[in-house]
């Protein structure tokens, strides 16, 4: 298997890796005051990139401070919507112009291809940028034609005014480490919102790169701060802030939790974007081979680390046998390798941490039964690689089936009837996305709607507009993004009323 070093990378890249890495606090470029950095780690073969600030409360407080000064006292809060538009337009022109060096932060940072960043991380980092551009101009109030019966003979004005709802502190992970910056800043400042953005410690590089775009493209100094570091210290920190206004999550369940109590003691309003076990339904009449791919696409699409990654495939018994040998080919014909290789399908995990996890799944579902049809554990030598896995005689009594792994880890049962298929689908505390596979209309229509779930696909997975909203019920949280739902997310309503008699 070939390493990153087989492959060339820009010079602006090897530059960037090369130079020392601060926070963007205020104006300043920092380290973090105790000097503590942490290895930002190559996943594609265990080395170490670069090093970055270990941020602690105080590194955390000086930028929240320095995004409060900049909201509270600064030009952005009342900045003409036209204004914010220009710069966020200009941001999009900043990282399209430097696609390709985004693209190979990512893949060495993530591990995925370059293909997959440069194609889709990137394009849709810039279109967020680009779609949350024109909303600047458009978020409106309302008036309201008021009736008091207290006071009848009354003539008031009265009107609804959306304002930014100030200082957001965002958390974000590391699958998809630049888009999901994108689609917490963009909002933000579009709104006319300040930002605190903690990226994962294990990807913070596209973040740390987006910081000196935003720097060129000419934002005021404190509307955007990136800190770096732990979560439990840095990510901590920022949840209970009593300086933040708003909390803007995307993550684990289990650490979405901890950041809802975090914030609560000062009522800090959050939106979470959590977990997934997401469900994909195969009716009878699928085309076979269209219904494989489908599948196989649905859970390992990069690397199966993917919050809507569909890894429950609930299968008709009329075609599972079929369906499943098929995803069982494609896992085993894919392509593994650096994620710099043009050619790579499958890139390593993120980190060994996580390669370890996935294969302490896998090895669960042996010991309760499940047999795998294709791969079943991690590749020996560099890197922190897991085969695409494929397991069958599986139930739903499981740590595979219940738990959300985030890897190249699928989990099928054939199933009978419609009823048995939404019984099993919705028997999970997530409700994420799921997606259905047919061309019989009346039943997907019928099925749709019986579906516990933030998003529905019919024929396809995981696609995302900016313009739809995305997110979850249950435990997948609460709150949207894109669209115009999330300008809710980063608003305030202020009535107001006026006595003109």
């Amino acid at each position: 298997m070939e390493t990153q070093e087989d492959f060339p990378i820009l010079e602006a890249t090897r530059a960037f890796l090369a130079k020392p890495k601060r926070m963007l606090i205020g104006a300043e470029w920092s380290d973090a005051a105790s000097g503590d950095t942490i290895d930002v780690v190559n996943p594609a073969n265990g080395c170490v990139l670069t090093r970055i600030p270990d941020a602690a409360e105080h590194d955390v407080q000086r930028a929240v401070a320095a995004a409060r000064h900049a909201f509270d006292a600064g030009p952005w809060r009342y900045a003409k919507p036209t204004e914010r538009e220009r710069l966020l337009l200009r941001l999009a022109d900043l990282v399209e112009s430097n696609a390709q060096e985004l693209a190979e932060i990512e893949s060495l940072d993530n591990g995925k291809p370059v293909m997959v960043a440069l194609g889709l991380d990137v394009t849709m980092t810039a279109q967020c940028f680009r779609y949350m551009a024109g909303w600047a101009t458009k978020i409106e109030g309302s008036v309201i034609d008021a009736s008091m019966p207290y006071m009848p003979n009354s003539e008031m004005f009265s009107y609804v005014r959306k304002e930014p709802a100030g200082v957001v502190g965002a958390i974000i992970p590391w699958n998809f480490p630049l888009l999901m910056a994108a689609w917490k800043i963009a909002p933000a400042l579009a709104t006319g919102c300040t930002v605190v953005l903690k990226p994962a410690e294990d990807t913070p590089l596209s973040a740390l790169r987006l910081g000196e775009l935003i720097v060129e493209a000419g934002y005021p100094q404190g509307v955007v701060n990136i800190v770096t570091g732990y979560g439990h210290r840095a990510g901590a920190a920022l949840a209970r802030s009593p300086g933040i206004d708003k909390i803007a999550f995307t993550g684990s369940t289990q650490t979405g939790k901890l950041i809802g109590h975090a914030a609560l003691d000062n009522i800090t309003r959050m939106s979470l974007e959590l977990g997934g076990k997401s469900a994909v339904i195969v009716l009878p009449d699928v085309d076979v081979d269209k219904a494989a791919l489908g599948v196989a696409n649905a859970i390992f699409f990069n690397q199966g680390q993917v919050c809507t990654a569909g890894s429950r495939a609930y299968i008709h018994a009329k075609v599972f046998d079929d369906v499943i040998g098929r995803v069982a080919q494609i896992a085993r014909s894919l392509k593994i390798g650096a994620g710099l290789d043009p050619a790579t399908q499958i890139g390593p995990l993120v980190s060994a941490k996580q390669r370890d996890r996935v294969c302490g799944y896998i090895e669960s579902g042996f010991a309760e039964g499940a047999r795998a049809v294709a791969g079943g554990g991690a590749i020996n030598g560099p890197g922190f690689f897991v085969e695409p896995t494929v397991m069958v005689e599986t139930n739903h009594s499981m740590r595979v089936v219940r738990e959300e792994i985030f890897g190249p880890v699928l989990v099928a049962m054939p199933f009978d009837d419609i009823d048995t298929a939404v019984q099993l689908a919705n028997d999970s505390p997530y409700g994420l996305s799921a997606s259905i596979w047919s061309n019989d209309l009346s039943a997907i229509h019928k099925l749709i709607p019986r579906l516990d779930a933030g998003t529905v696909w019919v024929n396809c997975h995981s696609l995302l507009d900016n313009a739809l909203p995305f997110g979850g019920v249950k435990q997948s949280g609460f709150g949207r993004e894109l669209g115009r739902a999330v300008i809710d997310q980063y608003t305030e309503c202020k009535a107001v009323m006026m006595n003109v008699a």
